[in-house]
C-alpha cells in the first residue's frame, strides 16, 4: 500500500468534518442564511439598545403618561430606522441584466411604432436612460436598426476601446461605464458602489439612496439612545450601581458604534456631491477607463445641484448611463478654480 493511499481514510474524515462545521462559502444557500442571520442578529442589537432604556430607566416609562409625544418620537424613529434598513436590504441596486433587458424591449417598442409610423422614435419616454454627448450621431442614442447594446456601450466608453475589455467574463454582457460585476451577487450591477455584508445586498444606482437615508436614520437614532443613557446616568448615579455599570457597557459599544456611522455618513455625502462610488475611489487605478483621469477630477461630475438632483430624485426603476467625458471634457473639469468661476458657482 502506497502512502498515498494509508492516508485516504483520513483526508475523506478531514473532509466530512470540514463539509459538516465549515461549510463552503461560495455555496449562494449559505450566503442567503448568513445574510438572515446577520440581519436577525442586527435587528437583536437594536432591540437590546432601546429596549434598555425603557427597561432600566424608570423616569422614561413615567414620560410616556405625561409627554407621551417624546417617547413616541423616539419609536417612530426606531421603527423607521428598521423598515428602511429592510427596504434597502429588499431593494435592487439595478443589476446590468435587468438593464439590457429594458434596452432590448424599449428598441424593439421603438423599432415598431418606427416601422408604422415612418417617424423617428426616442427613448426619452421610457425607463432607461442613456446619456451621450450631443457630437455624437444621434440615430445611436435612439432605437434605431442600427443600433443594439454593443454599440451603445461602445459610445459611452473612450474611442478605441474593444469590445472584449468590456465583456464580463463571468455575465458575458458588455458592461456600460462605472458597472462592474459583484461576486456575492454574481450579477453585474449599475453604477457599483460596493457590497454590503449587514445588508446582505450591493449598493448600486437604485438603491445608493436609500442606502444613504439608512445611514442617516441609524445616526440619529444612535446619537438620541446615547443621549438618553447619558442623562439616565448622570441623574441616577447614586442608585442602582448594576444598572449603571450594564449602562455604562452600551454606551461604550455606542459610542464606536456613533463614530463608524459618523464617518460613513460623511464619506457617502462627499461621494453624493462629486458623483463618485466607493469602488472607483479606492480601485481608481485599476478600472481602465479612470487611468487617464486626474486624480482630483471627477469625471462624471455634473456639478453640486445636479449631482444632489439625480440622487435624490432618480425615479425607481429607471436606469441611467453616463458616458465617460472627452480629453477637452476632462481638460475642463482639470483646469484650476479662479475668482470668477467661484463667483459664477462653477462647482454647482
Amino acid at each position: 500500500m502506497t502512502i498515498e493511499g494509508m492516508c485516504l481514510p483520513f483526508r475523506n474524515l478531514r473532509d466530512g468534518i470540514s463539509d459538516r462545521w465549515s461549510p463552503c462559502l461560495l455555496d449562494p444557500g449559505n450566503f442567503r442564511r448568513s445574510s438572515l442571520g446577520l440581519k436577525l442578529a442586527l435587528v437583536a442589537v437594536h432591540v437590546v439598545f432601546v429596549g434598555a432604556v425603557f427597561l432600566l430607566d424608570g423616569d422614561l416609562i413615567e414620560k410616556t403618561v405625561t409627554e407621551p409625544w417624546y417617547p413616541a418620537l423616539y419609536l417612530l424613529l426606531f421603527l423607521a430606522a428598521l423598515i428602511q434598513y429592510f427596504v434597502t436590504a429588499g431593494s435592487s441596486p439595478g443589476y446590468l441584466i435587468e438593464a439590457r433587458g429594458a434596452f432590448l424591449e424599449a428598441n424593439a417598442r421603438i423599432k415598431e411604432s418606427s416601422a408604422s409610423s415612418k417617424q423617428p422614435a426616442s427613448l426619452k419616454n421610457d425607463s432607461f436612460i442613456v446619456s451621450i454627448s450631443s457630437n455624437q450621431p444621434e440615430k445611436s442614442a435612439h432605437g434605431n436598426t442600427s443600433s443594439s447594446w454593443s454599440k451603445m456601450v461602445m459610445l459611452l466608453h473612450p474611442p478605441g476601446t474593444s469590445v472584449r475589455a468590456l465583456t464580463c467574463a463571468y455575465c458575458m454582457f458588455e458592461q456600460p461605464p462605472r458597472s462592474k460585476h459583484c461576486h456575492d451577487c454574481d450579477k453585474c450591477v449599475l453604477q457599483f458602489d460596493h457590497h454590503c455584508v449587514w445588508l446582505g445586498a450591493c449598493i448600486g444606482q437604485n438603491n445608493h439612496c436609500r442606502f444613504w437615508w439608512y445611514i442617516c436614520m441609524e445616526t440619529a437614532l444612535c446619537l438620541w439612545t446615547g443621549v438618553f443613557y447619558i442623562i439616565y446616568i448622570q441623574t441616577s448615579i447614586s442608585r442602582t450601581w448594576w444598572k449603571d455599570m450594564i449602562l455604562i457597557v452600551l454606551l461604550c459599544g455606542l459610542l464606536i458604534i456613533v463614530i463608524f456611522l459618523l464617518l460613513l455618513l460623511l464619506f457617502h455625502s462627499y461621494l453624493i456631491l462629486t458623483n463618485q462610488t466607493t469602488y472607483e475611489l479606492v480601485r481608481r487605478r485599476r478600472i481602465p477607463y479612470l487611468r487617464g483621469v486626474p486624480e482630483k477630477v471627477y469625471p462624471f461630475s455634473k456639478g453640486i445641484r445636479q449631482n444632489l438632483y439625480r440622487f435624490c430624485c432618480a425615479q425607481g426603476g429607471e436606469y441611467y448611463m453616463e458616458q465617460m467625458p472627452t480629453q477637452l471634457e476632462l481638460g475642463e473639469l482639470a483646469r484650476p478654480y479662479t475668482c470668477l468661476d467661484l463667483l459664477t458657482c462653477r462647482c454647482c
